[in-house]
């Protein structure tokens, strides 16, 4: 009878703490704070796109969510954080596609753009605008490389970091056109911006949302947008697909958000469809084109499927120009 009396006790038991287990494994995500890692510093385009979706995207979990920024290492430092963080989707990734599908093909990457991470969701799509020190004596793309050529050593450019976009689009430039520009490194667009407009450097390619306001006050000349698309906020700046010489000249960018491999799938899932939400909202589109870029939203399927592409292209293009990291 005891023992009859004490098994029932132990089944008891066993079922309240499988109850009490059941219950915890499906805790309503997110628990705690949500920290977006964003790779670059303030006043780049991957920052921006983290904050665009930062604010509407903690009303939408019911969690504060936060920027982080950790630039360096041409995307390294914060993919190599994220990649440690732990696979519960509180500490997410969003990362700039120089960095992602670029990075890696470097020596000592710190991180497999694949392997290592769960695809969210991508948030923007943006071409690169060529701009320079407003005194430089040219005001067109082929006036730049007449310039260029006729002082060999003299310009330079910048970009967020060795093997950025930044730096495979100077490469671009040079094998388009034989014009040798030195290439400045910095740890990222914000830096890279800073140095411009002080008149240290001469010029840079970044996507436009970091741009618009500097060059509508002067401060810096847009020559081209790289690629075929024009920009309605840029509406006078020529696409390098109409510039003769240039045609080739395809350099986009886009801006997506990843959480460590491992995250459960219910939590991808949750996280994507709610940047989906957000990015079909009026708002978030409208600030998208006004910025110079477009809110393309990719599902995490379509997003892994399109970063494996993007892994495999650029890596070719980066083994041809034996572009190397730091």
């Amino acid at each position: 009878m005891k023992f009859k009396l004490a098994a029932k006790r132990l089944l008891g038991l066993c079922a309240v703490l499988a109850v009490a287990g059941a219950a915890h494994a499906q805790s309503p995500y997110p628990t705690q704070t949500v920290t977006l890692v964003a790779s670059a510093a303030p006043g780049g385009t991957t920052d921006l796109a983290a904050r665009m979706i930062a604010e509407p995207l903690s009303k939408a979990l019911g969690k504060a969510v936060i920027v982080e920024n950790r630039p360096g290492g041409s995307g390294a430092i914060a993919a190599a954080a994220v990649k440690r963080a732990a696979p519960d989707g509180h500490t997410l990734l969003v990362q700039y596609s120089g960095f992602q599908v670029i990075t890696p093909h470097l020596t000592k990457a710190a991180f497999d753009p694949v392997k290592d991470f769960a695809p969210v969701a991508n948030l923007l799509i943006a071409p690169q605008v060529i701009v320079i020190r407003p005194d430089l004596p040219v005001k067109t793309l082929p006036e730049l490389v007449a310039y260029a050529k006729a002082n060999p050593g003299k310009l330079n450019y910048a970009s967020s970091g060795n093997g950025s976009l930044q730096h495979v689009t100077g490469e671009m430039i040079r094998q388009l056109t034989g014009a040798e520009i030195a290439h400045i490194p910095y740890k990222g667009t914000g830096p890279a911006l800073t140095d411009l407009l002080g008149g240290n450097i001469d010029m840079t390619f970044t996507t436009a949302p970091p741009l618009l306001g500097h060059i509508k006050a002067g401060k810096m000349r847009a020559l081209a947008v790289t690629g075929n698309a024009p920009l309605s906020s840029l509406p006078d700046v020529p696409t390098t697909a109409k510039i003769k010489g240039f045609e080739k000249l395809d350099a986009t960018s886009w801006f997506a958000v990843y959480a460590p491999a491992g995250t459960p799938k219910a939590v991808v899932e949750r996280l994507s469809n709610e940047i989906g939400k957000i990015m079909k909202t009026e708002e978030f589109r409208a600030k998208a084109e006004a910025q110079g870029a477009h809110a393309i939203y990719m599902n995490p399927q379509e997003l892994g499927d399109f970063t494996n592409r993007e892994f495999q292209n650029w890596g070719k293009f980066v083994k041809a120009a034996k572009i190397t990291g730091d």
